[in-house]
């Protein structure tokens, strides 16, 4: 076969060589044409029933140049076809690939043609896939990812290699790519690169990790370069500034060191929603973001706004008695302990089941406390950086379910992050959703089923007011009054049952805030809130400062 000089494109426009252009016909330009489509569209299939004598493994060198070449996008389009002359005919082509970051590569190529049996086809050689390219060499780009990008604390101090378990949890670790990860994260990403396998580095991979540089190459058998034909420039990963604080993460770390049963801990800042610190005890489970447990007396700092929200105050007179009945359900304080007739801010320090469950049933219904409710975020998605559940306030089948949801018993579910926010609600007048990183991220960040976080929602001034007044009782002289707090702190103790039984097991709570500081501390297990919780965080406050 005689071998056809290739005629670049610019020589069609100029007019150089003995060229025609593509007719529609059956000659070696249909051929040309219906070659260059199938390429196009990666039929390398059709390819080869257009081909001369292809090579056994015709599909796999097709798949494995657009592999290598990291390819997400190619067009190959007929530049011009010669004179057929005695069956032999010859053709170029222009070739546009988008390769990973978009950065698009072009070259002209040639092509040869053969007709044989009445039919045309393309003769086959390695040239067809680029100029000079000899059997046994293959196409390529190289990849070199820049430095990844830091993890930081809100002070701009790295985080990585920190000594805190709970702060590597949350910015998670490194690892190679399965071939199925690689393929979830698209170009320019190949099965073996490194990549985050959990949290923010995972969240944040194509932020922290940039695009690599290429070089498009032609390599032999054995990978080794033979000639460089394009480069690329790569982009520097972004630095992932958190909101985590040193100070107050190293607090929660040190006030949950001495607990022997399961822990968590969570810090916001009421006034931004920025979450300063987040601590579990032990590893391996963040419970902090993703456990979920029923809040017990912590919620009647819910229950209490809805109160107020309807007409009550801190003074309005209320009964404790140490049991009442509703919906057929007896319901008893702890310990059986009778206050008589109080102020609301009394029954509300000395955590009284009976009075929320009472007051719940005859004053607000379901609707009303599942309005409230959702004003401090329950129901509502929590987006923060990081996966993180939601709390669940569900509908009750009866009175009963109902009254002990109004303390946080039933089907209500929670996590610490979550309670967190509803303290950092009480202490602010403003429930924000809280957030890990820059508000700019989280704003623009949806969840696993397409919702975008809430926006803040206001208190009642008055409800702002009461909770002001019946949160510090708790600590002066309600379920708390015998801990070291600092002056200033605010609270609700919880001791939230679980399993069953007559007297099953308790989650222990303690929720509260101390000037711009709101917090959440759960102890599994750990029995009363005031005896396991509260002394956990009047520890991290005096550490926090």
């Amino acid at each position: 076969m005689v071998a056809v000089a290739v005629v670049a494109a610019a020589a069609v426009l100029t007019g150089v060589g003995a060229v025609w252009f593509l007719r529609d016909d059956d000659g070696p330009g249909e051929t040309a044409k219906r070659y260059l489509a199938a390429w196009s569209g990666g039929d390398f299939a059709a390819m080869r029933a257009l081909t001369d004598r292809p090579p056994a493994d015709f599909a796999t060198r097709f798949t494995r140049m657009r592999d290598d070449l990291g390819v997400t996008g190619q067009h190959y389009q007929v530049a011009s076809v010669g004179h057929a002359k005695d069956g032999e005919a010859g053709g170029s082509y222009r070739a546009e690939l988008t390769l990973s970051g978009g950065r698009v590569w072009t070259y002209g190529g040639s092509l040869s043609f053969v007709k044989q049996d009445g039919r045309w086809r393309v003769a086959w050689s390695p040239r067809v896939m680029y100029p000079g390219l000899e059997e046994g060499q293959r196409l390529r780009a190289a990849r070199t990812w820049p430095d990844r990008a830091d993890i930081e604390a809100a002070d701009g101090s790295s985080l990585s290699g920190s000594p805190s378990g709970s702060v590597q949890q949350l910015t998670g670790p490194l690892g190679p790519a399965s071939a199925a990860a690689a393929k979830k994260l698209g170009a320019p990403y190949r099965a073996g690169d490194t990549i985050g396998v959990d949290g923010l580095q995972r969240q944040y991979e194509r932020r922290l990790a940039g695009t690599p540089a290429l070089a498009v190459q032609v390599v032999d058998a054995h990978g080794t370069p033979v000639r460089t034909l394009q480069r690329f420039g790569g982009t520097e990963g972004r630095p992932l500034r958190t909101t985590l604080d040193p100070k107050v993460q190293s607090a929660a770390r040190d006030a949950l060191a001495d607990v022997a049963k399961p822990a968590s801990l969570v810090a916001l800042r009421p006034s931004t929603g920025e979450i300063l610190a987040v601590a579990n005890k032990p590893g391996g489970y963040n419970r902090a973001l993703m456990g979920q447990y029923p809040p017990g007396s912590t919620f009647k700092v819910v229950t209490a706004a809805a109160l107020v929200a309807g007409g009550m105050d801190a003074g309005t007179r209320v009964g404790c008695p140490a049991t009442t009945t509703v919906g057929g359900r007896s319901f008893h304080n702890y310990q059986q302990e009778d206050f008589g007739t109080v102020a609301l801010r009394e029954a509300f320090a000395h955590s009284c089941n009976t009075t929320f469950a009472r007051l719940a049933v005859d004053r607000l219904g379901q609707r009303r406390l599942g309005q409230v409710a959702t004003e401090f975020g329950f129901n509502a998605p929590i987006i923060a950086g990081l996966p993180a559940v939601r709390a669940s306030f569900p509908d009750n089948k009866d009175d009963a379910s109902f009254a002990a949801a109004s303390f946080g018993q039933g089907q209500v579910l929670t996590s610490p992050l979550n309670m967190a926010s509803v303290a950092a609600a009480a202490a602010d007048g403003t429930w924000r959703s809280p957030r890990l990183v820059d508000a700019s991220l989280v704003s623009q960040a949806v969840d696993a089923g397409g919702h975008r976080p809430e926006s803040p929602h206001r208190l009642r001034p008055a409800v702002e007011r009461a909770l002001h007044s019946l949160m510090p009782a708790v600590v002066s002289e309600g379920t708390a009054a015998g801990v070291d707090f600092p002056s200033g702190t605010a609270g609700k103790t919880g001791t939230a049952e679980y399993g069953s039984g007559a007297e099953p097991p308790t989650h222990a709570w303690f929720i509260g805030y101390h000037g711009d500081l709101a917090f959440a501390v759960i102890v599994e297990g750990g029995g009363t809130g005031s005896e396991a919780a509260a002394p956990i965080a009047a520890k991290f406050l005096k550490a926090a400062g």
